[in-house]
C-alpha cells in the first residue's frame, strides 16, 4: 500500500525538466507565440486551424479517416476515426475562438473636435479602461453589393497606421477619479481616432455639408488606397470588423518565460488541441475537436455552442458509415473536455482567490470540477467517476494538472462551453490553462502551462 496519502500539485517546469522536453517545449511555444500574433480574431482563428487540417489530409468528406466541417468561417469540427465503432462515442475536445474586443459600429464614422471618429460597441467581458490610450488594429471583413469580400488587416505591420481610444489628461479627470470605476468609463465614449487632415471641401467659408464632411471623405478617399478597390462608407454598415491590441504576443520576463499577448482566453486551448488531434492515431475511440464562436457573450448564434452545429456534424459522420446508428447514441456516450482557461492567483489580488483552490501559474492545467457563480449557478457539473478517470490518465501519463475554483466564493466566477456540452449528455469536464488578466488586452500565460496542457489533451484523445 502506498504511503503517500497527501496530494500536492506538481510543477510543469520540474516535471518537464529534461534536455529534450525544454527543447520540445521551446519550440511548441515560440510556434504558439507566432500563432497568437497572427490569430486575433475568430475568422483569422479557424482559417489557420482548417489549413493545417487540410495540409494534414483532412477533407469534406465524413466517410473519411479524417473529416473536417468548417461553418461560415467562425466555427469548424473535425474528426480522426478511430478502431472503435461510433457507438462507443466520441474523444471530444472543445473551445472557443473568439476574444473580448471592440467591434465597429454599423454607422461608425463621425466629425468632432477636428477628429474623424469611429464608433465602438465593446464585445464581451471587458474593463474598459483598458482600452484606452493604446495602439489598436483593424481586423475583419468587408463583403461589397457586388459580394466581393475584402479582408481588412490595418494595424500589424510596422508601417501601418494605428487606431486608439483617446484617454482624458489627468489634469482634467479630478471628476473622473471620483466617481467608481463601472461608471467613470462610459461605453458610448470608446470612440477610436481615425482620422484628422481635411480635404480641400475644408477651406469653403459657408458652412456646407460638404464643408462639414470634408474631413470623412478625405479619410474615404485614402482608404481607397489600402484596399485597391472602391469602398464606400455604406460597405462598413455590413462588414464584420473589429479592433484588437497591435502588434505581435511577446515573451515576458528576464527569462522569458511567460507568454504576454491578446486573445489567450480561449486561442491557448484552440492551438493545444489542434496539436493533440494532430499528433492523434487511428487508434481507440473517434477523436474530435471542435471550436466555436460567440463563447464570450453567451454561445448564443448559428456558430456559437448552444446552436446545433455540433450534432449536424456527427449526424453526418454517422450517416456516412452506419445509418442504423442513432446520432444521439454517439452523443451519449461521448466524453468531452470543455478546453478553457481559468484565473491563476494575482499575486497582487491573492485575497480575491481561495489559495487553497486557486490555480497556481506554472503547475499544468486546471481541473474545474464545475464553474458558474453564487452557489454554482449557470454549469454543469463533472461527475465523480468521470473525474477520475481523466485524473487517472493524467497520472498515468505524467502530465502535472491541479484543481481549482475561479475566485472566493461570492466574488465573481464565470461559464464555459461546458454546460452546452452536457445538455447532450455527455461526460464533461473543464481542463485548460491558468491565465493572469485574463480578458485584458495583455494576458500572460506560463510557458510551461502551455506546453503541460498540450501534453493532456494528447493523453486524453489516446485513451
Amino acid at each position: 500500500m502506498s504511503e503517500n496519502f497527501l496530494y500536492e500539485p506538481k510543477s510543469a517546469w520540474s516535471q518537464y525538466a529534461g534536455a529534450e522536453q525544454k527543447k520540445e517545449r521551446g519550440l511548441f511555444v515560440e510556434g504558439y507565440r507566432k500563432f497568437l500574433g497572427e490569430c486575433k480574431t475568430e475568422r483569422e482563428t479557424i482559417c489557420f486551424v482548417e489549413t493545417r487540417l487540410r495540409e494534414a489530409g483532412f477533407s469534406d468528406d465524413p466517410a473519411g479517416n479524417l473529416f473536417v466541417r468548417p461553418f461560415r468561417g467562425k466555427a469548424l469540427f473535425a474528426a480522426r476515426r478511430g478502431t472503435l465503432p461510433l457507438s462507443e462515442g466520441l474523444s471530444l475536445i472543445a473551445a472557443h475562438a473568439d476574444s473580448p474586443r471592440l467591434d465597429l459600429k454599423q454607422r461608425p464614422f463621425f466629425e468632432q473636435g477636428e477628429l474623424l471618429l469611429g464608433k465602438t460597441h465593446y464585445y464581451g467581458g471587458i474593463r474598459k479602461y483598458q482600452w484606452f490610450a493604446r495602439p489598436l488594429a483593424l481586423h475583419g471583413v468587408l463583403v461589397k453589393e457586388n459580394s466581393t469580400r475584402v479582408e481588412v488587416c490595418i494595424g500589424e505591420d510596422v508601417n501601418d497606421p494605428v487606431f486608439c481610444v483617446a484617454d482624458l489628461l489627468p489634469h482634467l479627470a479630478s471628476k473622473q477619479e471620483e466617481l467608481i470605476l463601472k461608471d467613470a468609463f462610459d461605453g458610448e465614449r470608446l470612440a477610436i481616432v481615425s482620422g484628422h487632415e481635411p480635404g480641400p471641401e475644408a477651406d469653403e467659408k459657408e458652412e456646407t455639408k460638404a464643408a462639414k464632411q470634408a474631413l470623412k471623405k478625405a479619410v474615404f478617399a485614402m482608404i481607397q488606397s489600402y484596399f485597391s478597390c472602391e469602398i464606400r462608407e455604406e460597405d462598413f454598415i455590413t462588414a464584420d470588423l473589429e479592433l484588437v491590441p497591435a502588434g505581435p504576443a511577446r515573451y515576458v520576463g528576464f527569462d522569458r518565460s511567460l507568454i504576454g499577448g491578446y486573445g489567450q482566453d480561449d486561442r491557448i486551448c484552440v492551438y493545444t488541441a489542434l496539436d493533440a488531434l494532430l499528433s492523434s492515431e487511428h487508434l481507440g475511440r473517434t477523436k474530435a475537436v471542435i471550436f466555436w464562436d460567440k463563447e464570450e457573450i453567451g454561445s448564443d448564434g448559428a456558430t456559437g455552442a448552444s446552436s446545433r452545429f455540433l450534432s449536424y456534424a456527427i449526424e453526418d459522420l454517422v450517416c456516412a458509415t452506419d445509418k442504423n446508428l442513432s446520432p444521439h447514441h454517439v452523443l451519449l456516450n461521448t466524453q468531452a473536455l470543455s478546453a478553457d482557461v481559468t484565473a491563476g492567483i494575482d499575486p497582487d489580488c491573492e485575497d480575491l482567490h481561495d489559495k487553497h483552490n486557486a490555480a497556481r501559474m506554472g503547475y499544468g492545467p486546471c481541473f474545474s470540477k464545475f464553474t458558474g457563480s453564487r452557489g454554482k449557478y449557470g454549469a454543469s457539473e463533472a461527475d465523480a467517476e468521470f473525474f477520475g478517470e481523466i485524473r487517472d490518465c493524467m497520472n498515468r501519463n505524467k502530465v502535472p494538472w491541479q484543481a481549482c475554483e475561479l475566485g472566493r466564493v461570492g466574488m465573481g466566477g464565470g461559464g464555459t462551453v461546458a454546460l452546452f456540452l452536457a445538455s447532450w449528455g455527455m461526460q464533461v469536464i473543464d481542463l485548460g490553462p491558468a491565465l493572469l488578466g485574463m480578458h485584458s488586452p495583455f494576458e500572460l500565460s506560463s510557458c510551461a502551462d502551455i506546453h503541460a496542457t498540450r501534453n493532456a489533451y494528447r493523453a486524453f484523445l489516446a485513451l
